[in-house]
C-alpha cells in the first residue's frame, strides 16, 4: 500500500500554499455572508437558512482546493445567494401566507399537560429527543407543562403550571419512564407513555379512553424546582 500517494498525491509545496490562500478568503467570505444575513447562531436558523448555508458551503467547497474553479465564479454564486435570500426574506415580510410556506409553523406539542394528539403527522421529531430539551430546562414530568410549543428554528418555548396547578403527569426521568407497564398491579394514578394522559387506574388491564393505548408509567405529580 502506497501511503505517500494516499495522503500526499501529486500535491506540491507551491499549491499546498495557494489551498491555504484559497480557504482563508472563501472562508472568510462565508462568514461575511452569513453575517450580512443578520443571525447570530445556528439555533435561530430555519429549514430555509439552513439549506442557504449548505448552498453556501457548496459554492465555497470547490475553489478551495480545485484549480479549475476560480474565486469569481463562487463570489457570483454568493450573490446571488445573498439577493435570493434577501427577496424571500422581504417577500416572507408581506405575506404570512408565504412565510409559512417557506419557514414552516409552530407545532403545539403539549397542551394542558398533555401530548396533542396527531403531532407526530407534522413533524418527525424523537421523544426520547424532546424529553431530552424537557430534562434540560428542569421538567420531572408532563405534568408540570402547559404549553410546550416547538419553534421554526427547532427551539421548543415552554410554559408552566403555577405550583397549584400541576397535575399528574408522565415522568420523563429515564429510570422511572422505563418502569412501563401493561397491566396495573395495584391502584394508583398512572399515565399513559403515548399521549402523557394521567388518571387514577384500579388493578389490572386498562386502556386510554384518549389514545386507546395501553401501556402505562406511574405518574408523578412533583413540583417544579426553580
Amino acid at each position: 500500500m502506497d501511503w505517500n500517494k494516499i495522503f500526499i498525491g501529486d500535491l506540491d509545496f507551491s499549491f499546498a500554499i495557494e489551498i491555504t490562500v484559497r480557504t482563508l478568503i472563501m472562508f472568510s467570505m462565508v462568514l461575511l455572508i452569513l453575517r450580512l444575513s443578520g443571525k447570530k447562531g445556528v439555533r435561530q436558523l430555519s429549514l430555509f437558512e439552513v439549506a442557504i448555508i449548505i448552498a453556501l458551503g457548496s459554492a465555497a467547497g470547490d475553489p478551495m482546493f480545485n484549480k479549475e474553479s476560480s474565486i469569481l465564479a463562487s463570489v457570483i454564486v454568493f450573490v446571488a445567494i445573498i439577493l435570493l435570500y434577501r427577496l424571500i426574506t422581504y417577500l416572507a415580510t408581506k405575506s404570512e401566507k408565504f412565510e409559512n410556506i417557506i419557514e414552516g409553523e409552530p407545532l403545539y406539542v403539549i397542551e394542558n399537560g398533555e401530548f396533542v394528539l396527531g403531532v407526530k403527522k407534522d413533524h418527525t421529531f424523537a421523544k426520547d429527543e424532546f424529553f431530552s430539551e424537557m430534562r434540560q430546562e428542569s421538567i420531572e414530568h408532563v405534568g408540570q407543562v402547559k404549553t410546550a410549543i416547538l419553534e421554526t428554528t427547532g427551539n421548543i418555548s415552554f410554559y408552566y403550571f403555577s405550583d397549584d396547578e400541576v397535575i399528574y403527569g408522565l415522568p420523563i426521568l429515564p429510570h422511572v419512564y422505563k418502569e412501563k407497564l401493561q397491566v396495573i398491579e395495584y391502584s394508583d394514578h398512572y399515565a399513559c407513555t403515548y399521549c402523557g394522559h394521567s388518571l387514577f387506574l384500579d388493578k389490572g388491564k386498562n386502556r386510554c379512553k384518549r389514545c386507546e393505548k395501553s401501556e402505562w408509567v406511574k405518574a408523578s405529580n412533583v413540583l417544579r424546582l426553580t
